[in-house]
C-alpha cells in the first residue's frame, strides 16, 4: 500500500489553504478545520484519510485493467497531470474538455479515427498525391484532432472512473461521468459542492505544489497496483509455459 503524504508534507504544499470563507460551499462544513484571517482552511486528517480511501479505491480500478481519465485544464494543473497520466499510461485531457466527450463517446470516437486515417495517409504515400492547399488543410484539421484528443486516442471505451482536478471548472465532465453512472474521484476545494463527487480528497486545488503532492500520492498507489497485475500476469504465463512443456514431455 502506497504512503499517503503526512501533515507537514500536506502543510509545506498548502493543501490546506482553501478560499475566502464568503466563497465557501456549506456542503464542504465536515472538511472544514477553522477559519484563519477570512480564509477557510481545511482539516489535514481528514484529507489524510479521504486521500488513501481514494488511493485504494483508483489502485483497484487500475489494478483490474481499466482506464482512468485524469481531467484537468486549469494552468496549475495541467503539466503534473498530464505527466502522471503519461506515466501510468492512462488518457487524460489537459485542453478544453469537449463536449460530449463522454455522454457522446461514439462522435469523439469517429474524431480519433480520423486522426488515425489522416496518420495512414502518411503512412501510404497517399498525403502527397494531395494539392498543397490539401494537404495545409488536412495538416490543420489533424493538429486540431491533436491537441484536442490526442492524449485519449488510445482509450476505445469509457473510462472506468474520472480524477478531477477542480469540480467547479471542469463541471461538464463531472456532470457526464454522473449522467453515465462513471465514479468520480476528485481534489475539492472549500467552493465546491462534494455531494456531485464520489472519493472526495479536500484540498486546495488552486496552488500548483497542492496538486502535486496528491497527484504524487495518488500515483504510487496505481503504479504498485500496475506492477501487480503486471508481475501475476507473468507468473501465469510462466505457469501455461511450464504446464505446456510438461504434456509435450509427456
Amino acid at each position: 500500500m502506497a504512503q499517503t503524504p503526512d501533515i507537514q508534507q500536506l502543510l509545506d504544499a498548502g493543501v490546506h489553504f482553501g478560499h475566502l470563507t464568503r466563497k465557501w460551499n456549506p456542503n464542504m462544513a465536515p472538511y472544514i478545520y477553522m477559519e484563519r484571517n477570512g480564509i477557510h482552511i481545511i482539516d489535514l486528517q481528514k484529507t489524510q484519510r479521504k486521500l488513501q480511501t481514494a488511493t485504494d479505491a483508483m489502485a483497484k480500478i487500475a489494478g483490474s485493467g481499466r482506464k482512468i481519465l485524469f481531467v484537468s485544464t486549469k494552468k496549475q494543473g495541467k503539466e503534473v497531470v498530464a505527466e502522471t497520466a503519461k506515466a501510468l499510461n492512462m488518457p487524460y485531457i489537459v485542453e478544453r474538455w469537449p463536449g460530449g466527450m463522454l455522454t457522446n463517446f461514439v462522435t469523439i470516437r469517429k474524431a480519433i479515427k480520423k486522426m488515425t486515417n489522416i496518420d495512414k495517409m502518411k503512412e501510404d504515400g497517399t498525403f502527397n498525391t494531395l494539392s498543397k492547399r490539401e494537404r495545409l488543410q488536412v495538416d490543420r484539421v489533424r493538429a486540431k484532432l491533436e491537441k484536442n484528443l490526442g492524449s485519449i486516442s488510445d482509450m476505445s471505451r469509457l473510462p472506468a472512473a474520472l480524477f478531477v482536478v477542480d469540480i467547479m471548472r471542469e463541471h461538464i465532465a463531472v456532470e457526464e461521468a454522473r449522467t453515465l453512472g462513471i465514479p468520480v474521484f476528485a481534489m475539492v476545494d472549500t467552493n465546491s459542492n462534494p455531494n456531485l463527487v464520489d472519493y472526495v480528497i479536500p484540498a486546495n486545488d488552486d496552488a500548483s505544489k497542492s496538486i502535486t503532492v496528491i497527484m504524487n500520492s495518488v500515483s504510487e498507489g496505481i503504479k504498485e497496483a500496475l506492477s501487480q497485475r503486471k508481475a501475476e500476469k507473468e507468473k501465469a504465463g510462466n505457469e501455461k509455459l511450464e504446464k505446456a512443456a510438461a504434456k509435450v514431455a509427456e
